[in-house]
């Protein structure tokens, strides 16, 4: 993130600037480092998107995992770190990938460390990836590190995909039920209405509902669709802020269904997260932090602050968690656990487990929910403009028999 800052330098200069930082304390550290007094530190708030993000291509996870796998297996071989990310650098077909890695080997060659390169380069390695392989370095068990981020990042897609294809057929049916519903209203409605008011008919009630929608669109739609972007653009804006972004996960997570279940997701990718991390060797409030900036969701990532800073007043873990209602009653159990029996990693693995279980089956009973509802509501909605069409060609038929 970017973060404005207004500070001194040694010789009593006054200095303004902007830097790239995870948060607002390794902001003000990387100053500190420098020899900058800082008077003021603002997170740089964008406006409009950056472009460059949307004109980078995006890496899938299956070229993700199969890279860490590659390369796990050839430091295990014994090749050099430059010489595997030049073979697979040559092997891969993703173009952004096979760019990055160029970007990587360049920077190891200019004596920069692997997790430091990774790390430049956070669309395609997240902040999770750099941290754990800097433990791998540190530790020299590089190759378990990638291998266990793979399996991590394979168990996270595999979630999503299941996801995709479950709303895959709800998705077509809510197409097509539109396609239909607007040809009826503005192809076939119009011309059977002017037929009857010509013979003199009444028209009925659902017809005139339904052509004063149809008149409302062509007349007032622009404003409509003016004001729709206008809210969401404020909208966008405000949850750029760090403020926004946390009232708007804290609506998330009070969503009817989905609340619940994008808690438990969150959870379970948390407990994956301090499970690998434990694995590795570090120390837990260290564990606790990384785990809050790779949060998806700001509730829990600032909870994860607030136990962090539990844990550094000599609280433990569980104890911590258990003052944060965000965090449910099996995570905390089997953090209490983990920390009695010094198996923090295992319990951790055992409550996402649990938890990617009962995201399973309430994701399954959601859309199995979505789908008949969907059906019922495009039935009624095409039923009622269907209704709306036949019914003065009915009455048409009665005036011409009359």
């Amino acid at each position: 993130m970017q973060y404005a800052y207004v500070g001194y330098a040694e010789d009593r200069r006054v200095i303004r600037g902007k830097l790239s930082a995870p948060d607002e304390k390794a902001a003000a550290e990387a100053l500190a480092n420098i020899g900058y007094q800082v008077v003021s530190l603002k997170p740089v708030v964008s406006v409009l998107p950056d472009l460059r993000k949307f004109l980078r291509g995006r890496v899938k996870p299956a070229e993700l995992v199969t890279f860490s796998r590659q390369l796990a297996l050839l430091l295990e071989s014994g090749v050099g770190i430059v010489q595997s990310l030049d073979l697979l650098q040559s092997q891969t077909s993703d173009k952004e990938l096979r760019r990055v890695l160029v970007e990587v080997v360049a920077d190891i060659r200019g004596g920069s460390s692997l997790s430091a390169a990774l790390e430049k380069h956070p669309h395609v390695f997240s902040t999770l990836y750099g941290k754990m392989v800097a433990v791998g370095e540190q530790t020299g068990g590089i190759e378990d590190v990638l291998r266990n981020l793979a399996d991590y990042i394979q168990r996270q897609s595999a979630a999503m995909g299941k996801l995709k294809q479950a709303l895959t057929y709800p998705a077509i049916v809510f197409g097509l039920a539109i396609v239909v519903a607007t040809i009826l209203a503005t192809v076939v409605l119009p011309r059977i209405t002017s037929l009857f008011e010509r013979m003199g008919g009444e028209l009925p009630v659902t017809t005139k509902m339904l052509l004063f929608v149809v008149d409302f669109i062509p007349a007032y739609g622009l404003y409509l669709v003016l004001g729709i972007l206008g809210l969401g653009f404020f909208a966008y804006v405000y949850t750029k802020t760090p403020t926004g972004r946390y009232y708007r996960d804290v609506l998330i997570l009070k969503l009817p269904l989905l609340g619940r279940l994008i808690q438990l997701s969150e959870l379970a990718r948390c407990c994956r997260s301090m499970s690998l991390l434990f694995r590795a060797g570090l120390p837990l409030p260290e564990i606790t932090s990384l785990t809050a900036e790779a949060a998806g969701n700001r509730v829990v990532a600032r909870a994860l602050g607030a136990v962090e800073q539990d844990m550094l007043r000599g609280e433990g873990l569980a104890g911590p968690m258990k003052k944060r209602r965000v965090f449910l009653p099996l995570m905390v159990e089997m953090t209490k656990v983990g920390e009695e029996t010094g198996g923090l990693d295992a319990t951790l693995v055992t409550a996402a487990e649990n938890y990617e279980i009962e995201t399973e089956g309430r994701t399954q009973t959601i859309l199995s929910m979505i789908e008949p509802a969907m059906t019922i509501a495009m039935a009624g909605v095409v039923g009622f403009i269907a209704l709306s069409v036949f019914l003065p060609l009915y009455s048409s038929l009665g005036l011409v028999g009359g």
